[in-house]
């Protein structure tokens, strides 16, 4: 990993704006951000923000909706946390707490405006974001999303194609929460996730 990529994680990974310059209340636990950060992977996985079992773990995606997120990529554990095949930054590096029902809190605001833009940077290599959940396509795509998550995802080959650097697929979230949009969904599992796996493989296989 080159000094200054290094180097900038290791300031994501010491931060504790949440807490001790929040934007609106502070983090009510102690911050532990996390992320994967990499000079050899091609592709981004662009995720929201910790759960419960990833701020115990201090490790990405070791959940459930990690499960199922391997299953879409076609990938295995051992594959998936290569940081030569993945590089791995959520919209906000610690777990945000829950609401009152237990849902979670969405990603806290400091995190992308401090360092995501500085990460990104160091990684040029990176030709294919996986924008997960509106929060990630909001700023990997921008004005270009469309109004609805729904419709941005239905949209993924235009957007696919739309002839930027790195190439952003968007996709929903993988948790069990979204398995309702799934079923009303067909068309995802049918058409995207063949052609998201055939361009996981295609990078993974030339690396």
């Amino acid at each position: 990993m080159s000094r200054p990529l290094a180097d900038v994680a290791g300031s994501v990974r010491a931060c504790r704006i949440c807490r001790d310059a929040p934007r609106g209340r502070p983090l009510a636990h102690e911050p532990r951000p996390v992320l994967v950060v990499s000079d050899r992977a091609r592709i981004l996985i662009a995720g929201q923000a910790p759960g419960t079992k990833v701020h115990e773990s201090g490790r990405p995606f070791t959940d459930a909706s990690g499960d199922r997120l391997r299953s879409w990529l076609g990938v295995s554990s051992e594959e998936f946390y290569d940081p030569a095949n993945f590089a791995i930054l959520p919209m906000g590096f610690c777990f945000p707490g829950q609401d009152a029902r237990g849902a979670d809190l969405p990603p806290r605001r400091e995190c992308a405006p401090a360092w995501r833009s500085a990460l990104v940077a160091e990684m040029p290599q990176i030709d294919l974001v996986l924008a997960i959940g509106l929060y990630a396509q909001a700023w990997h795509l921008g004005a270009s999303r469309a109004v609805s998550l729904t419709e941005t995802v239905r949209d993924w080959r235009g957007i696919f194609s739309a002839g930027s650097v790195p190439h952003v697929l968007p996709l929903p979230h993988p948790s069990w929460r979204n398995t309702g949009w799934l079923r009303r969904n067909p068309w995802f599992e049918m058409e995207l996730l063949p052609f998201l796996k055939t361009e996981i493989r295609c990078r993974l296989d030339r690396r």
